[in-house]
């Protein structure tokens, strides 16, 4: 049972000594946007208080607000860059730091996962109290366990860390690959393991989200990394591409050589994150584009192979994945999606079928009044009319100085006039003006490249 509190910390209404029996002032974890604290509720329940940081909305937001600035700038100026999807990737991160703010949230998404388990024992969640949890604060269940970080306090318990390695990884591995939901920090400081064996995970303010479409995506490339499948990983990489084909044909040839890289390393030893990793190299090497919510995924699969490997130096992430993508990629296939996905396809078809005669009409009466415009864009065109626009400005260019030149020519033979150390004032002047024109002119074609 918790003992009554001295400290003089408080809390906004409602007053802490009707809530909290005692709140211990000095924090168990601190963070950039909240800080924790152990307490002890009135009725004698020992809970944690997560306060979020006074002024940080503000100051996040105002960050937020550059980044999104720069994304868009480097877009615009830098078009290489934008099949990397920097406004994609800063709107994604924009919304993970957004909900790490609403402390609300954080409990909604612990109580989904939750419900989730509700039929694996395994998994711990710790019970949200609602009437105590706000925006800026939430109360849940204190953790009694043994951080999954502390090595010899597990082996001081007993705990046999390799069955628990292999268990924290079924469970996130079945948060991925079945409900598309899952926590998306699962780091050594977030995974406890309780007496009586079970996993809790806390801190549920970084989730990931995948949509049915992208979880048949990933397990399908899961899938085939795991079982060496050159053409499934293929495939899914081009739909991946956004319809664009690579830069080059040796796209085939690279996922080849990948793949058979990995073909005769037993099991065991093949590394899943360095493996995810490997592939988000060979999408940048041949100009392709990794879906921004993929970032989330990938940062969890690295993450949770750390985890297993500090428990166990033998865990094999390979090896707890494959049941699970198997029995993905078989419910795929099932009757009951299959008919589910049949139906959409006949839904889209009818709906398309029903508004095409609108939008035939519409197509001829906009041609009939003269308002369909045809536009017709093409890179090569529009790098080789850029070039043309350059030429003839220089042709320009060269003109106006020949002018200036003939000009200054003619005033020098005229007599009278105002004089500059004996000559024509504006002789000089004129030679003078087409003597810089020519200087910036030469010196625009070198730095164009046009010297060469």
């Amino acid at each position: 049972m918790c003992a009554p509190s001295t400290s003089g910390t408080t809390l906004a209404a409602p007053r802490r000594e009707s809530v909290f029996l005692s709140l211990d002032p000095v924090p168990l974890a601190a963070a950039s946007i909240a800080q924790v604290h152990r307490a002890c509720l009135a009725d004698g329940r020992e809970v944690v208080v997560k306060v979020r940081r006074p002024g940080i909305g503000p100051l996040i937001e105002s960050d937020l607000r550059l980044l999104q600035f720069a994304a868009r700038h480097m877009e615009l100026r830098f078009p290489q860059l934008r099949r990397f999807h920097p406004a994609s990737v800063v709107r994604q991160f924009k919304a993970s730091v957004t909900r790490e703010l609403d402390l609300a949230a954080e409990c909604r998404h612990a109580e989904r996962i939750s419900a989730n388990f509700l039929d694996d024992p395994r998994l711990y969640v710790p019970e949200v109290h609602w009437a105590y949890t706000s925006e800026r604060m939430n109360v849940q269940d204190f953790v009694d366990g043994i951080p999954a970080g502390d090595l010899a306090a597990l082996d001081a318990a007993g705990i046999d860390r390799p069955r628990i390695a292999r268990s924290g990884a079924q469970l996130v591995l079945r948060m991925l690959l079945r409900d598309g939901f899952f926590h998306a920090d699962p780091h050594a400081g977030n995974v406890f393991v309780m007496a009586d064996g079970r996993i809790a995970l806390i801190d549920f303010g970084m989730v990931g989200r995948l949509t049915d479409t992208r979880r048949a995506e990933v397990v399908r490339l899961l899938f085939g990394l795991v079982e060496r499948d050159t053409k499934r990983v293929k495939e899914v990489l081009l739909d991946w591409a956004s319809g664009l084909e690579p830069d080059n044909g040796g796209l085939g040839d690279d996922i080849d050589a990948f793949v058979d890289r990995y073909h005769d390393v037993p099991l065991g030893q093949l590394n899943l994150a360095a493996m995810l990793l490997d592939v988000t190299v060979l999408l940048r090497v041949h100009r392709l584009s990794l879906p921004p919510d993929l970032a989330v995924l990938i940062k969890t699969c690295i993450t949770l192979e750390g985890l297993g490997r500090s428990l166990d130096p033998g865990f094999d992430m390979a090896r707890q994945a494959r049941p699970f993508l198997r029995r993905a990629l078989a419910a795929q296939y099932a009757p009951g999606q299959l008919t589910r996905r049949a139906a959409h396809v006949a839904d889209d078809a009818l709906r398309l079928m029903a508004s095409a005669p609108r939008d035939l009409l519409q197509l001829l009466r906009a041609i009939r009044n003269g308002r369909a415009n045809l536009h017709v864009e093409i890179d090569e065109m529009r790098g080789f009319s850029t070039q043309i626009s350059h030429a003839a400005n220089r042709l320009a260019g060269s003109m106006v100085i020949a002018a200036l030149i003939i000009g200054s020519s003619i005033a020098m033979t005229v007599e009278g006039g105002p004089t500059l150390l004996g000559l024509p004032l504006f002789g000089l002047l004129g030679f003078l003006g087409a003597s810089l024109a020519g200087t910036w002119l030469l010196w625009w074609i070198l730095r164009s490249g046009g010297g060469r």
